[in-house]
C-alpha cells in the first residue's frame, strides 16, 4: 500500500492481499479482545457479524486515510448513465437468482398435479424476533456491501489483474467471492461478483458496484422478511415469474459476455 498516493481510487488499488490479510487478523484479534469485554457479542452470531465487520470497515478507513476524491465517486453514482446500469446490473441478477427456484417449485408443481401421491412443498411461516431482524438488516445492507466489494474487488481482483490478466482475475475473485454464500445462492452469487467486476473496471469507481450490492441485499432481505419469495414460488404467480427470471437470466448472460469482449480489447 502506498501511502503517499493521495487519490482515493488509486490509493485503494495499491492496498495488497498482504495488507489484507494483516487487516483481517487485527479485525480477528480486536473483535476477540472486545467478545471477552462484552459477552453480548458471543451470544448472538449476528451481533458478532456486524461487530467483526463494523471494525473491518474502520481498518479500511484507516487504509484511506488521507485521500481525495471520494466526493467525486459519490457525484458519480448519481449520473444518469451509471444510475441506469446499477438498475439494470440489479435487475438481471435478481432474477437470475430466483431461476433455480422457480424452475425447482415449478417441477415440484408439475409433479404435484400429475402424481397424487406427491406432497409439494408448503409455505412455512417462521416467527422472527423484531431485534434479530434490525441486526440482520445492518450487517446485510449496510456493512457487507461496503466490505465485500473492498475486500473482493477493490484489493483481491485489482492485485489479481495485475498477476493473471482481467478475466481470469475476475473468475479466481468472484470464485471466492461464491463461496462465502450458502451452496443453493453460490452460481449466482459467482455470476454476481463478475458483473460488479465489471462495473468496477468500467468506471473505476468500487461505489457503483457497492450501490447495485446495496440494492441487491435490501431488495432480497426485504422479500424473504415478508415472504413474498415463498408466495412467488406457488401458484398462480409461479407461472409469470419463471418466465420473467428466465429471460432475465438471459440478459445477465449476454451482459456478461458483451462487458467481457469489450474490457479484453481495451486491456490487451
Amino acid at each position: 500500500m502506498d501511502k503517499s498516493i493521495t487519490d482515493f481510487n488509486v490509493r485503494l488499488r495499491t492496498i495488497k492481499i498482504r495488507n489484507l490479510i494483516v487487516g483481517i487478523i487485527l479485525t480477528a484479534i480486536i473483535t476477540a479482545i472486545l467478545m471477552t469485554i462484552f459477552p453480548e457479542i458471543v451470544e448472538s452470531d449476528e451481533l458478532f457479524f456486524i461487530v467483526f465487520l463494523f471494525i473491518g470497515a474502520l481498518m479500511f478507513v484507516w487504509a484511506l486515510r488521507g485521500t481525495r476524491g471520494l466526493e467525486q465517486n459519490i457525484e458519480n453514482v448519481f449520473e444518469e448513465n451509471n444510475l441506469k446500469e446499477i438498475l439494470y446490473v440489479f435487475v438481471i441478477n435478481l432474477l437470475f437468482a430466483f431461476l433455480f427456484t422457480f424452475l425447482i417449485s415449478s417441477l415440484d408443481i408439475l409433479i404435484g398435479l400429475t402424481d397424487p401421491t406427491w406432497i409439494t412443498t408448503d409455505i412455512e411461516t417462521v416467527d422472527v424476533d423484531s431485534s434479530i431482524v434490525i441486526l440482520d438488516a445492518i450487517g446485510a445492507i449496510i456493512l457487507a456491501p461496503i466490505i465485500e466489494e473492498l475486500v473482493f474487488r477493490g484489493v483481491l481482483f485489482n492485485r489479481l489483474k495485475i498477476r493473471t490478466g482481467i478475466i481470469p482475475a475476475m473468475i479466481i475473485s468472484s470464485f471466492i467471492f461464491a463461496i462465502g454464500h450458502e451452496f443453493g445462492g453460490m452460481t449466482s452469487a459467482f455470476l454476481f461478483g463478475i458483473c460488479m467486476c465489471i462495473l468496477y473496471l468500467k468506471t473505476d469507481n468500487i461505489l457503483i458496484p457497492m450501490g447495485v450490492h446495496f440494492l441487491n441485499n435490501t431488495v432480497a432481505t426485504i422479500l424473504n422478511l415478508i415472504g413474498l419469495d415463498m408466495v412467488m414460488t406457488q401458484l398462480p404467480w409461479i407461472v409469470p415469474c419463471t418466465i420473467i427470471s428466465i429471460i432475465g437470466s438471459i440478459y445477465l448472460i449476454k451482459y456478461i459476455i458483451k462487458e467481457c469482449r469489450q474490457l479484453k480489447k481495451e486491456y490487451s
